[in-house]
């Protein structure tokens, strides 16, 4: 089986392959930003490279960026900068990891096929699962990869991204699915953004029920069958999904993939763009 036959990749099959792909490795913690790439110097792959969240998957600072929120996204055109400077080409197979399930690694995944690039997986069980299989580490900073000149982008997107005016004027006439936990959704905490609830007519889906007790994605029949009441007799290309800040809506977008049900939008601002302001509705329960 080749990495490109499924968008995950077990941990035995990445030890076969190990040297002829690229390794990303998406470690983070919203809590404390820099948890990820400390966690990487302290070990980390061998060949891996670190993408950071803000740094690297974020449009902060003057990066041009699509939508607002936490973790705003960056113009494709940007985001192919960042993947030229790590030496990837559209040739370059890449297979992405991290320690909390898929989380961040789902946003790269996402964003590399965005740009076009099929040749992406995401590690099943992340660096548990690596270890486990018997996989070294290796500490201190990565080596640095010979950049290319440019990542050519395709003309049209390989995945679709809506606004917050397009998914407000579609509220009651699409299907949207929020990925982050019950009780964020119906508003009883929110420990990130300053309003809680969830945007009007969203249905709960937390990217936490894609995995098993082991940490790694449900079989495919499994997904299949809990996502089947979302869908109702829609498809999953129709859906929008969405979580707090663009992130773990990715999730769901793998999970949906690795059911054989591919495509759907995602709302890359997510909650955290859509309850600033005041201006838009906001449901509750």
């Amino acid at each position: 089986m080749t990495i490109l036959s499924s968008p995950l990749i077990r941990a035995e099959d990445l030890l076969a392959r190990l040297g002829t792909v690229r390794v990303l490795d998406a470690r983070f913690d919203l809590a404390r930003p820099d948890a990820g790439a400390e966690a990487f110097l302290a070990g980390h792959i061998p060949g891996a490279q670190h993408v950071h969240l803000d740094h690297d998957l974020s449009a902060k600072g003057d990066v041009p960026a699509l939508c607002g929120g936490r973790h705003p996204l960056p113009t494709r055109e940007h985001f192919a900068t960042t993947v030229a400077r790590l030496g990837i080409t559209p040739a370059t197979p890449v297979v992405v990891v991290d320690a909390q399930g898929g989380m961040f690694a789902a946003r790269v995944w996402w964003m590399l096929c965005w740009l076009g690039h099929d040749a992406v997986a995401v590690l099943d069980g992340g660096m548990a699962a690596w270890v486990a299989a018997g996989g070294a580490l290796e500490a201190g900073p990565a080596t640095v990869p010979e950049p290319v000149p440019v990542y050519p982008l395709s003309v049209v997107p390989g995945r679709v991204v809506v606004d917050a005016d397009t998914l407000q004027a579609q509220l009651g006439r699409v299907t949207l699915i929020d990925a982050r936990a019950p009780e964020r959704y119906r508003g009883d905490v929110e420990p990130l953004d300053p309003v809680a609830g969830h945007i009007p007519g969203a249905l709960n889906r937390p990217f936490s029920h894609n995995l098993a007790a082991d940490g790694r994605f449900h079989a495919p029949e499994t997904l299949r069958a809990a996502f089947a009441p979302l869908l109702g007799s829609g498809t999953a290309d129709a859906v929008v999904h969405q979580c707090g800040s663009g992130v773990t809506a990715c999730h769901n977008l793998l999970a949906l993939e690795v059911a054989g049900l591919p495509g759907g939008a995602l709302y890359a601002g997510s909650w955290s763009e859509w309850c600033r302001g005041g201006r838009r509705p906001v449901a509750r329960g």
